[in-house]
């Protein structure tokens, strides 16, 4: 056959990406450049027909001439549809072979000029044989390619022209463009066929040499996951095609990593042997990432890397002195422990926990201690920890594990002997997931964590190097055995005068820096701080008083702001303060004006510091009954019970008749109910206010006293000494009576306080009434004189008294 000569003609251009479409051929394309926007566009209000030509090069976005094969594919669209992302769908279907002789415009279109190539056939006998053959080949392709329908099968078997043949065959077959490109080039139906014979023959080759290594591969398995098929498979297609097998360069900077690292023996055995699997794994697999990350953690964890420190007991100390006012006792325990340190040469000793209600500096503490020696820092913040797995780590047979708490300081730290602040450790509790707290035990013993286990490491970590510093608010939560191997120290919190310096010397200048206001136009008297303390914070540590110190210099801020004068000088004195900060939100306890009956000061501890408790007791006709109110605990209710028995004991010696008690009902309150209120401290104050109200004798009003009554009258000690003196001293009390077994907490407490209160130590509540009672003799020996109940709801009025 000869090739008819047909005169070019004028047609929009597709460039394609990737695919080559043939006549005879019904393929939907996606199109979402510009340019072929519009040469659909163009060709649909033409004559429905488009010329398709593939692209030299797929990632080229803007194709020139030069970028398009001259050979393609005249098509007739079918269907246009616009996608609402604004790309077009269109279905085409291939007519006929042309060949590009011109481009007429490449601006805004791809418009050229083409013209139709016909097919020829060479020799007819040579395609006949062609034709039967390749369609025997092809069956034989198909049922090697599971990829390609069978009934492709029975459509080729009925195809029995050779250029319609090669064309239907040639798009289901995995070779590239390029060897497609070829075939659309070729205008002889039997160099087409004979072309398309050799390609689907290599094709079977490549089909079989698969279907060989999987089926060795498959008789070589013994775990059936797909992965680790795929994984076998490839590793058998590089063994048949002679390829040795690299290390991927990751695997390769991982190895070298580890070699750098001088890990323990140990340690270097169990990275090495997952180093070793890893090379064997799929890159892909999610086995592989959990052994990188394994890899990782062991890579990036200081095994004997240490800072150098340098342990001068003067340096911390004047370091400490810096960033704290006050915790003179806490800052001497501390150095001691440095000093001892220090001439051992290594970290041992008791683990310090630093137990205080909250605000008085404990975290702050321990980020001193550290840079005083110069040791890196790290907090791990233990409250709310209710799993073992947060400090032991999670083994990585579970989805997403992570080694524990103490491993991930240790990288944080990137040294062996950083601090370590286990902040809040009374703050863990338990539940099904284990007992972090037990798994603490193992940590901050000095004898056993050289040998920590962590489960997602499985190799021992040495942190005896480290020091463990631990922070409470309460001792009481936290479990014995993991409490025997701290050594505490109390933070009882900050006095009042602590709490000025700390403000004068710290607060102040900081807040007016971060404020943005001139200290030098900022006059912050001290009255106002005082104001501050004693009416808008109620508190022991600092942090109440931070908040309303920088709700001061906001609010000074704001004035400075609205002023047209800015250059004036601020004064904040008390009176600023209230006007700033509105009304006075709390209101401390003071003396009365006069001494009174039934009406004694008592002293209390609570967790923001010392606080005056007023006792008040009512006698009324009745029958002996004793009420106790003001929601106290059943320590308190039972010291009443003892107060009173002690009073009935000393009926005959008060002066009071010894069957007083089956005439009147007592009523002890001590006021603000609202508030809980327990313990035995109160035990001497509900004593004295009993024999205040039953002999008519008032209690001093500058008396205040804490101390715990036994039936016999002893007076036993208590806690929270110095906070009460404070309390005391702040309420304006000149004579406190303390037990005797607490002269020695006296120290503690500083001597400009001791200087203006007389302190009375007793051992005896015959004593406490001696001392507290406004009057020349409590005890008589003559007849007791008969007490007569006074008339219901009258209290007992106190005879005037001068001076104690």
């Amino acid at each position: 056959m000869t090739k008819k000569q047909v005169q070019p003609q004028v047609y929009s251009l597709l460039p394609l990406r990737d695919i080559i479409v043939f006549p005879h051929m019904v393929v939907p394309l996606f199109v979402g450049r510009e340019k072929s926007i519009r040469a659909l566009e163009d060709a649909m209000t033409q004559r429905k027909q488009i010329v398709l030509a593939a692209q030299k090069k797929a990632q080229n976005n803007n194709p020139q001439e030069k970028d398009i094969f001259d050979f393609g594919t005249l098509a007739n669209i079918i269907q246009l549809l616009r996608l609402p992302d604004g790309t077009l769908k269109v279905l085409v279907e291939g007519v006929q072979r042309v060949k590009i002789t011109g481009f007429v415009d490449t601006n805004s279109i791809f418009r050229v000029e083409a013209e139709p190539i016909d097919e020829m056939v060479s020799s007819m006998v040579e395609a006949e044989a062609l034709t039967r053959g390749i369609k025997g080949t092809f069956e034989t392709y198909v049922k090697l390619n599971k990829r390609i329908p069978p009934e492709l099968v029975m459509s080729v078997l009925g195809i029995e022209e050779p250029g319609k043949l090669a064309d239907t065959i040639v798009p289901h077959l995995n070779i590239k463009v390029e060897e497609k490109q070829k075939l659309l080039e070729m205008t002889d139906a039997c160099r087409r066929l004979e072309k398309l014979m050799k390609l689907i023959e290599g094709e079977i080759d490549i089909l079989q040499v698969e279907k060989k290594i999987r089926s060795r591969v498959k008789k070589q398995m013994e775990r059936s996951q797909r992965e680790y098929y795929l994984n076998e498979q490839m590793a058998a297609i590089q063994k048949e095609l002679g390829e040795r097998d690299e290390f991927k360069s990751e695997v390769q900077e991982l190895e070298k990593a580890i070699k750098r690292k001088r890990m323990p023996e140990e340690a270097a055995k169990k990275a090495k042997g997952e180093l070793k699997k890893l090379k064997m794994m799929s890159p892909m697999s999610a086995e592989a990432t959990v052994v990188r990350n394994y890899l990782d953690w062991m890579i990036q964890l200081p095994w004997n890397e240490k800072t150098e420190e340098k342990i001068d007991v003067a340096q911390a100390e004047a370091v400490l002195d810096e960033d704290h006012f006050g915790l003179n006792k806490v800052k001497e325990r501390i150095s001691e422990h440095l000093a001892v340190q220090s001439l051992v040469g290594k970290t041992q000793g008791p683990i310090i926990c630093l137990v205080g209600p909250p605000g008085v500096g404990k975290t702050s503490l321990a980020r001193s201690i550290a840079k005083s020696i110069g040791r890196n820092f790290v907090k791990i913040a233990l409250g709310g920890v209710r799993d073992e797995a947060e400090i032991r780590g999670h083994r990585r047979t579970y989805i997403g594990a992570l080694p524990g708490k103490m491993i991930q300081a240790m990288k944080k730290a990137e040294t062996v002997n950083p601090v370590i602040l286990l902040d809040e450790i009374d703050k863990m509790s338990t539940d099904f997931r284990g007992d972090p707290s037990s798994a603490l035990l193992e940590v901050l013993d000095p004898e056993q964590n050289k040998f920590f286990a962590d489960h997602y490491l499985e190799v021992e970590y040495d942190l005896s190097h480290v020091m463990f510093i631990t922070t409470a608010n309460s001792q009481h939560t936290i479990p014995w055995a993991l409490l025997d191997r701290l050594e505490v120290i109390n933070l009882s919190g900050y006095t009042e005068e602590e709490k000025i310096e700390i403000a004068k010397r710290h607060l102040v200048p900081k807040l007016i820096e971060r404020h943005g206001l001139d200290e030098s136009k900022i006059n912050f008297q001290e009255s106002a701080i005082v104001e501050i303390l004693r009416h808008y914070s109620k508190e022991a540590g600092v942090r109440n008083l931070e908040r309303e110190i920088s709700a001061v210099c906001r609010k000074i801020a704001r004035e400075l702001s609205k002023a047209k004068d800015k250059t004036g000088k601020v004064t904040i004195n008390p009176q600023k303060v209230q006007q700033l900060l509105g009304p006075q939100k709390y209101s401390y306890q003071k003396t009365e004006s006069e001494s009174e009956v039934g009406l004694c000061n008592g002293l209390a501890y609570t967790e923001t510091g010392g606080d005056m408790l007023t006792i008040e007791v009512l006698q009324m006709p009745g029958k002996g009954k004793l009420q106790v109110t003001g929601k106290l605990g059943d320590v308190m209710q039972e010291s009443a019970q003892a107060a009173m028995s002690y009073v009935r004991s000393r009926a005959k010696l008060l002066g009071l008749d010894p069957e007083f008690y089956q005439k009147i009902d007592l009523h002890i309150h001590v006021p603000e109910g609202a508030i809980p209120k327990d313990g035995p401290s109160a035990g001497i104050t509900m004593a004295t206010a009993l024999v205040s109200s039953l002999t008519g004798k008032p209690v001093s009003k500058d008396v205040a006293m804490t101390g715990e009554i036994t039936l016999r009258g002893r007076v036993l000690p208590i806690g929270g000494l110095k906070e009460k003196i404070f309390a005391a001293h702040r309420g304006g009390v000149k004579k406190i009576i303390i037990p005797k077994e607490n002269e020695k907490d006296l120290r503690d407490v500083p001597k400009n306080i001791l200087k203006n209160i007389q302190v009375v130590p007793v051992d005896h509540m015959d004593k406490v009434l001696q001392e507290a009672l406004v009057t020349d003799s409590v005890f008589q020996e003559s007849v007791p004189v008969e007490i007569r109940p006074p008339e219901e709801g009258h209290i007992v009025p106190a005879p005037s008294a001068s001076s104690h």
